[in-house]
This record gives C-alpha cells, sequence and structure tokens, in this order.
C-alpha cells in the first residue's frame, strides 16, 4: 500500500502479540518528527487521515506538544479522555492505538466512513488494513455470494459485507477495544426546522476553510456543478481539476465556473481505450470492483492533480444533504409507505432483481416518513459508495481527498429538515440561495447533471442488458480471474 502513503513506511512491535504498519502521506508537520508509528510515553499510534480542529483541541484542552501535527493531537487527546476523545474530534480518520503496559488495543473509524477500514478475524487473531488487498495477502478468502449480489443490486458491498467471505468492513462511527466493539455516534433524523440560513452559511464556508489546513499544496475538483463550483469560490485554490471524454465533459461549465475564480484551470481528457485499460489495472490492484465508472475518472484526473497538489477537495456529501437526486426523493415525500418496489424502480441500477439485498439494505431505518427513511439511507449508507470511490481513486495517486459536505456537524444541522425547504421548486434551493452573491448565476440556473461516462459507447451492451449490467459484470469477471 505505498501508494496511500510514499513520504515514510514504518513499522513496531510495540507488544509481542502485535505488528503496527504504517505508509505516511505527509500532509501536516512534513518533519520526520510526526512519522508513524507515533510513539508518546506507553502508547504507540498509527493514524490515517486527519483531525481537521487540532489546532483548537490543543489550545482548549491545555495539550503539550512537541510537533506541529493533528497526529500527536490524537493521541494525547486519547491519553487524557480515553475513547471519549473521539467525540471531540471533527474530521476523517481510522486510528490504531496500543497500550504497552495494559495491552490495550484500541481501534476507531471516523462517525461517517470517511476512511476506509477492512478487517478479518480468524480465532483470536485481527487483521485490519485500509484496503482488502493488503488483508488478502494474509486472508486468502473465497467470494461472499451475499457480497456479490449485493455489488450487483447496489453497486457496492452495504451492512459490513464485502465481496470476501473472511474479510469486512469496520463500521463508522465504531470503535474496538480489545476484541468488543461499540457505536459512538449515529444520526438522529426526524422532523425539524430548518437552520437560519445565515448559519448554514457560516458552518459551510467553516467545514471548507478547516479542510485547507495543510503544509503542502490544496487544490480542488471544479466540474462548474453547483456543489463543486461552492467549494472552488470559498477556498479560492490555486488549482483547479476537471475530466471528462471528447464527446462527452462539462469543460464549458468548468472554465465559466473558473470565470471569476482565476485558478489555474486544468481539464483532463480521457479515450475509451485508456477507461478501459485503467478500469482493469484499478481492479486488479485493489482486489475489489469500482463501484461506479466514473470512479477511473476521478483517479485519471487525480494521478494529474498530483503534480500540483497533494490535497484536493470534493463535493461529495451536498446530494445527500441538500436532497440533489431529486427523482427519488419527490418520490418519497409523496409515498405513503416504503414499498420495495418503488424503491427499487427509483434508486438502483441494472437489470439484477435481487429483493433480499435491498431488504437488507434498508434494515435499521429510523422511524417516521418514508422521506425521513430515504434521507437516512442516503446520508448513511448510499454515501459510503461515494466515499470509497473518492478515498481508493485518489489514495491510488497519494493525494489525499476531503469532502466539506461531509462535515458531521452539517450532517446533523440538516438530518430531518423539511422538504419544501430543502428542496424547493427544483434541488438544492438554500445553496442557491445562500451563495447566490457568490457563484456565476449560470452556475445556479443549470441543470442538474450526473458525472458523465458514455457506458454504451464503451461496453456495447447485447440484447436485455443494459450499460450499467455490462460494467458491473467486467468488475466480476475481472476479479474472478484474478482469484488465484
Amino acid at each position: 500500500m505505498n501508494h496511500r502513503g510514499p513520504d515514510h513506511q514504518g513499522s513496531s512491535f510495540p507488544v509481542d502479540s502485535v505488528f503496527l504498519g504504517h505508509n505516511r502521506l505527509s500532509i501536516l508537520d512534513l518533519n520526520p518528527r510526526s512519522h508513524q508509528p507515533f510513539v508518546s510515553g506507553e502508547y504507540h499510534m498509527i493514524f490515517n487521515g486527519e483531525v481537521y480542529n487540532y489546532l483548537e483541541l490543543s489550545k482548549s484542552h491545555g495539550l503539550k506538544l512537541r510537533t506541529s501535527s493533528d497526529t500527536e493531537v490524537v493521541l494525547e487527546m486519547f491519553r487524557k479522555y480515553g475513547p471519549s476523545c473521539l467525540q471531540y474530534f471533527n474530521g476523517m480518520f481510522v486510528l490504531v492505538i496500543v497500550n504497552t503496559l495494559t495491552r490495550d488495543v484500541f481501534v476507531a473509524r471516523d462517525r461517517l466512513g470517511i476512511k476506509p477500514l477492512y478487517f478479518s478475524e480468524t480465532g483470536s487473531e485481527w487483521i485490519f488494513a485500509s484496503e482488502i488487498g493488503a488483508v488478502q495477502q494474509i486472508v486468502h478468502s473465497g467470494f461472499d455470494d451475499f457480497g456479490v449480489r449485493q455489488y450487483r443490486k447496489l453497486r457496492m458491498t452495504v451492512g459490513g459485507y464485502t465481496i470476501y467471505e473472511k474479510i469486512k468492513n469496520f463500521p463508522a462511527g465504531h470503535y474496538w477495544l480489545n476484541g468488543s466493539l461499540h457505536c459512538y455516534w449515529s444520526l438522529t433524523y426526524e422532523d425539524k426546522p430548518p437552520p437560519d440560513e445565515n448559519e448554514l452559511k457560516a458552518l459551510i464556508t467553516d467545514a471548507v476553510s478547516l479542510r485547507k489546513r495543510a503544509d503542502v499544496s490544496v487544490g480542488s475538483y471544479l466540474s462548474g456543478g453547483l456543489d463543486s463550483t461552492i467549494l472552488s469560490y470559498i477556498l479560492h485554490p490555486d488549482d483547479t481539476w476537471t475530466v471528462g471524454f471528447e464527446e462527452l465533459n462539462e469543460f464549458e461549465w468548468g472554465e465559466l465556473a473558473n470565470r471569476n475564480l482565476n485558478s489555474d484551470h486544468h481539464q483532463i481528457l480521457v479515450d475509451k481505450e485508456e477507461f478501459v485499460e485503467v478500469a482493469r489495472w484499478m481492479v486488479e490492484k485493489r482486489k475489489e470492483p469500482l463501484s461506479v465508472p466514473n470512479e477511473v475518472l476521478i483517479y485519471l484526473m487525480t494521478k494529474k492533480v498530483k503534480e500540483r497538489n497533494t490535497v484536493v477537495l470534493s463535493g461529495e456529501g451536498a446530494d445527500e444533504l441538500f436532497w440533489g437526486y431529486d427523482r427519488i426523493f419527490k418520490w418519497a415525500h409523496q409515498a405513503r409507505f416504503l414499498d420495495l418496489k418503488e424503491f427499487d424502480r427509483h434508486y438502483c441500477y441494472g437489470s439484477n432483481q435481487d429483493d433480499e439485498v435491498l431488504d437488507f439494505a434498508l434494515q435499521g431505518l429510523p422511524e417516521g416518513s418514508v422521506l425521513n427513511k430515504v434521507g437516512y439511507y442516503f446520508q448513511i449508507t448510499h454515501l459510503q459508495g461515494l466515499l470509497r470511490r473518492l478515498d481508493n481513486s485518489t489514495m491510488l495517486c497519494s493525494v489525499e481527498g476531503r469532502v466539506p459536505f461531509v462535515d458531521h456537524r452539517l450532517v446533523e444541522m440538516m438530518a430531518g429538515t423539511p422538504f419544501a425547504w430543502k428542496m424547493g421548486s427544483s434541488f438544492k434551493e438554500p445553496l442557491k440561495r445562500i451563495f447566490a452573491d457568490m457563484i456565476p448565476r449560470e452556475i445556479i440556473d443549470r441543470k442538474k447533471v450526473g458525472f458523465p461516462v458514455p457506458l454504451d459507447k464503451i461496453f456495447f451492451p447485447s440484447a436485455g442488458q443494459s450499460a450499467m449490467d455490462s460494467w458491473l459484470l467486467f468488475n466480476l469477471e475481472i476479479i474472478d480471474e484474478n482469484k488465484g
């Protein structure tokens, strides 16, 4: 996994039954003093991600530090508060802390699962890693039929499943202590009035400002859509990036969005042959199928980003916050009960029918309206696929992708707010109102589009098969070819 951290590789045996290994992508405090495993007294820690409010935590909790990194702040907060320290963190993280005196092992993942964590349990042996491929090097596992079925139906796996029997997804918002799993955060999703729009604007601005923090260059994706334009106009990066095909792209909109921004705007052109070749390589490298086709475009764009930036901001999460998927949310607003077939029709891709998978994916939804159930599903389950896509694609290029719209404060503020306020006459009306004085009017009035990939011109699906069917089977066939 050197691509996740090419700047330093470190390891330690804090106690005889525990091995820690870490690949560092240096972003805060580039000095070797912040290499990992990070040791302070009896504690050894490895940490992936960022705790953005580390400066505030250091000051308000009177921490005495020898570095200027968030890594040390995280460890000192744990030393002071134990697992309760997680409540103070605003960020994306996976961390492992070992106490050499008590032999306690503590593992935690951020509230919304922005950073990935996979694990395998065999008797008393536990293995944790940021990628499935790393676990597969140690634990050779066959396919999990239900995990594969989930992928064919949902374009991702859910509920802790992966496509492998012996490898699981560590749940977001949880920590693990000596083999026992605990939930430290869950989202309350119930009807409430809309927030003050000035407070909402201030919180979005603060979420971006926190994610500016880096001792390396920070860029931004800029497709010319509403979300990426807002982020870029708050950030004012030196570099912005967009990607597309010759016959299908958003280059004109990206240029328009950059008109008043004056960043160095870069357009990355991809051809269909390159797309197929790179998609195959990514699946082989990661040992798991790609979720959506534009994951390949994100990777190819981010390869170029790495030449100028080590951190890049991305708009994931805005559609979940402000219901940018207007078709399904308009249905959910009118529906009297959550009908499985209607949910399937409005949500799922591909022609594969599997009600058992859908029923499993929709377990654990909150009480109340269909709208709140679907809103919760998108925020907690659907978003996972997008976050996994971004992390996989960016870290493969040794670039850290940051997602201001997945700040947990925003998620908590927006959960359960009214349909009429959130959707308005089209979609994302609050965003359009509060940033109307900042971004070009044409962007505000623009109709929503997805992240386009001409699948039907790349895979030429056979009769009775959709282009998405072809894409999903393409991924699974590569996995099957390389299972040995």
